[in-house]
């Protein structure tokens, strides 16, 4: 029986993203009683291999590829992935799982998400709109010269969002987060005028933290429980916790945001990594 064709102007099925990168946060667990039955060449053995595998310059790894480890009791290492190939990504942690210490590195959690330009972006016209609500005349030769220069700075910024480069900051955290959805305060209930007002106002408050703190959010929706998740780097421990709670007086975040478990980690290379969890 012939299948019937799919029109010849659709596009051909792939798992690549149009534009952007698929990302992966992936956590584990020591298993000491796990590692303890290892002899010592396996152990030797598992450490060089999963080290190679998570070198992010090697020649088979996923365009960003980043190990931390992390404090508290929920995991001991972290991996983050991303690239326009969610199978190169997957390939990563299948080889740990084969390697000869992937038994003793269980997997404890794990956020599939998507890079994204967000629609509360501005555009140039929109941008310019909002320095005349703050105050700056179409005549005023400042509004021109910040326009201008938001208009160069905006290609740079979307091309961060879409193809990120991680900062060379020492400390990390990701948190899963929705925008709350009841009766009481419903994001997607209020008019788009609305949430972009709230955007822009929390926006500010990061913008504060430049240089101190460097932040990603990834896209979730249908790919994840939550709606997005949030990565910071910060520059000092005390610069993450800084943040987090500034922003959380903002409305968007005091009226409308739902958290999930906060990851704190501190990057390192994945030689130093596997030794500091004496594996």
């Amino acid at each position: 029986m012939n299948r019937p064709h799919a029109p010849a102007n659709l596009p051909a099925p792939t798992v690549c993203m149009s534009e952007g990168w698929h990302c992966l946060h992936q956590y584990y667990k020591v298993d000491q009683a796990a590692l303890m039955e290892l002899s010592d060449s396996q152990r030797s053995e598992g450490r060089e291999y999963v080290a190679q595998i998570l070198n992010a310059s090697g020649e088979q790894s996923p365009s960003r590829l980043q190990t931390s480890v992390v404090s508290g009791h929920r995991a001991d290492l972290g991996v983050m992935i991303m690239d326009p190939d969610p199978l190169k990504i997957d390939r990563v942690t299948q080889e740990i799982r084969n390697s000869a210490i992937g038994s003793a590195l269980k997997p404890t959690y794990s956020f599939v998400s998507i890079t994204e330009i967000s629609e509360y972006v501005p555009s140039i016209e929109q941008y310019g709109d909002r320095l005349k609500r703050e105050g700056t005349a179409e005549t005023d030769p400042a509004f021109e010269a910040k326009l201008n220069a938001y208009r160069q700075r905006l290609p740079t910024m979307n091309n961060q969002r879409l193809y990120p480069d991680f900062p060379p900051f020492p400390v990390m955290t990701f948190y899963p987060m929705n925008k709350a959805r009841h009766p009481v305060a419903n994001w997607y209930t209020e008019p788009f005028s609305s949430r972009v007002e709230l955007m822009a106002e929390h926006a500010t408050t990061g913008i504060r933290f430049a240089g101190r703190v460097s932040q990603l959010i990834t896209a979730s929706t249908g790919f994840d429980d939550w709606e997005w998740g949030v990565t910071l780097w910060g520059r000092a421990p005390e610069h993450i916790k800084e943040i987090v709670y500034s922003m959380r007086f903002d409305r968007a975040s005091a009226i409308y945001a739902e958290f999930g478990p906060f990851y704190v980690s501190y990057v390192s290379s994945p030689e130093d990594a596997m030794a500091h969890l004496q594996i």
